[in-house]
């Protein structure tokens, strides 16, 4: 039976993931700071008969992977895929930011994806088999305000990954190395992300919901590509980036301020996750189900040139026609 490890998988996207391999009967192992939460993703993991070893540890601790990864290997067997999904996130102005606030996000959302990377290498070198999932985001490419360390992150990944690809086609180690950018998720992260204003945090949209995000990465176990690019406005925003950079600025003064602020305000025992794991919100779903989109298009780096071409062709009309029409 085929094993996944999985970074951040007792909420959100992470937990989605989790869920949607043990239902296709891979042993699952998952990696993440709270023990009860642990406990309650196991459980549930365990309902589709297969087996949930788990690991409590902060992806920023080398060492601690590492040896999470060697353990997975013992108790559930040699690992197919790891997926890199654990992060964090301050919503504030850079200026606004401490140092060790910009460095905990950069830590657990860039360096923690390097600490897997290096686990699962070490274990799947030597088979000279296995695949390792990035699961990314449309600000890789599309940077937004208020969200520096975790755009800069994201970015750091896409350059960390291309470069370790290269080198193990170079060495001819057949190790697939796959990146997902995503779109907007409904995930808790907007309820547990460090937050410097009076008003609540929501993705921007259009929202989608987690398990488009687990089906497009699980998808990629059975198609490896490059890169994959879910949802119509990740394209939109990525191929805008590569034809109109400086309007799409403009337009993120615009709609990505505002857009990540509700009009409800913080209640006042707000918890955080920057420094330590929050208890009991642990699910899959963030608080914007009522607009959650349950399908996204995508499209692969892999796919014929021809055809690249025209999706961004396409994409880049629609994107143009709506800041034309915005504009009236």
């Amino acid at each position: 039976m085929s094993v996944v490890v999985i970074t951040g998988a007792t909420a959100g996207v992470g937990k989605a993931t989790a869920l949607r391999f043990a239902e296709a009967g891979y042993h699952v192992g998952i990696i993440a700071r709270d023990d009860p939460s642990l406990e309650t993703a196991r459980a549930e993991i365990e309902r589709f008969g297969v087996k949930c070893h788990t690991v409590n540890a902060d992806v920023t601790d080398a060492s601690a992977i590492m040896a999470a990864a060697n353990a997975f290997e013992a108790q559930l067997g040699a690992i197919d895929v790891w997926i890199n999904n654990a992060m964090c996130g301050v919503l504030a102005p850079f200026r606004a930011m401490s140092d060790e606030e910009f460095r905990r996000v950069t830590d657990v959302t860039y360096l923690g994806y390097v600490n897997g990377t290096r686990a699962a290498l070490s274990v799947m070198t030597p088979r000279d088999a296995g695949q390792i999932i990035q699961v990314g985001s449309a600000l890789a490419y599309r940077s937004i305000p208020l969200q520096s360390a975790y755009c800069g992150a994201k970015a750091a990944i896409r350059g960390f990954t291309d470069a370790v690809r290269t080198e193990l086609i170079h060495e001819r180690i057949n190790i697939q190395l796959s990146m997902v950018q995503m779109p907007g998720l409904n995930t808790p992260q907007f309820s547990w992300a460090r937050n410097k204003f009076a008003f609540a945090m929501r993705p921007i949209g259009p929202v989608y919901e987690p398990e488009v995000a687990a089906e497009a990465i699980f998808n990629v176990t059975r198609r490896p590509v490059r890169e994959l690019w879910v949802g119509r406005s990740t394209m939109q925003a990525i191929i805008g980036q590569f034809l109109f950079p400086g309007l799409l600025d403009r337009m993120m003064v615009k709609k990505a301020w505002e857009g990540q602020m509700t009009n409800e305000l913080n209640v006042p025992e707000r918890q955080d996750y920057l420094s330590g794991p929050v208890r009991g919100m642990h699910q899959v779903h963030g608080r914007f189900s009522d607009e959650s989109r349950t399908r996204a298009t995508a499209i692969t780096s892999g796919v014929p040139g021809k055809v690249l071409l025209g999706s961004a062709a396409l994409a880049g009309l629609l994107l143009v026609g709506k800041l034309i029409a915005r504009r009236k």
